[in-house]
């Protein structure tokens, strides 16, 4: 399928994770990218591994902190300036942050975590919703998780902003419907990329392996995620074909969020 052809899709947290592996996918589908990261390093092999899958590819980098409004603004204007539009936008960076209990758990940590990952969710909306609106068209996929449908624990800063990603998603897609733009978020469960990696190092230190088979013990399917399946239904999500799918949450979590 070629569900991208001629549409600009726009990742932030494209430098690895779930932003690499949706970049891949709609590359391979036809789309022009616009990829933003903190990481250069990350970005260049973003690139690079999407140019190997699909030559012909038209991949913009650009190094930005989601978190800096101004930076959000200047990124959505290069991706503009270069492509003339925005069809689709996955609207993807963050972090886990430190895991403590909630008494224990640092302001600045706090502070931290719900910037990048509520404040930088809010920044891109704002800014691309304002394209998008005005072209009268467009697709948004924000990443809330698991943990921002539920309590995980140990994770103040972390449920905070995903369930304030939650919110974002359901309001704003009762508001921009109407001007033909749709917005949903996935809820990932555990998918096995560096940020769950780093979790699982600071559970089980170099014993991180094995207490990643204790993590996923209970989960319905025992197994991680893998990033290219959160690839396929972000692809799914950011193309024409789900623009009826608006204001939803869908978990992507082997079915553990619904096990009581």
């Amino acid at each position: 399928m070629k569900r991208f052809e001629d549409k600009v899709v726009l990742i932030t947290g494209g430098g690895s994770g779930l932003g690499r592996a949706a970049a891949l996918q709609v590359a391979k589908e036809g789309a022009k990218l616009s990829l933003v990261d903190l990481s250069e390093k990350g970005l260049e092999e973003t690139k690079q591994e999407i140019l190997a899958a699909a030559p012909e590819a038209a991949v913009l980098t650009i190094v930005a902190n989601c978190a800096n409004e101004p930076e959000v603004e200047v990124y959505v204007k290069q991706t503009v300036d270069k492509f003339g539009k925005i069809d689709s936008f996955f609207n993807n960076a963050g972090v886990e942050g430190k895991q403590n209990l909630t008494e224990e758990y640092g302001v600045e940590e706090f502070d931290h975590v719900v910037n990048i990952n509520l404040n930088g969710v809010f920044y891109g909306m704002r800014h691309v919703l304002k394209v998008m609106k005005e072209q009268g068209f467009g697709s948004v996929v924000n990443t809330a998780s698991v943990g921002g449908i539920r309590g995980v624990g140990n994770q103040s800063g972390y449920a905070a902003s995903k369930h304030g990603v939650v919110g974002l998603t359901r309001n704003s897609g009762i508001e921009y419907g109407q001007y033909g733009v749709s917005i949903k978020a996935i809820a990932p469960g555990a998918i096995m990329t560096p940020m769950v990696e780093g979790s699982l190092r600071q559970l089980g230190g170099d014993n991180w392996e094995e207490a990643g088979k204790e993590f996923v013990s209970v989960n319905p399917m025992k197994r991680f995620g893998k990033p290219e399946e959160v690839g396929f239904l972000v692809a799914f999500l950011l193309s024409d074909q789900a623009n009826f799918i608006n204001a939803a949450v869908v978990p992507i979590d082997g079915g553990q969020s619904y096990k009581y």
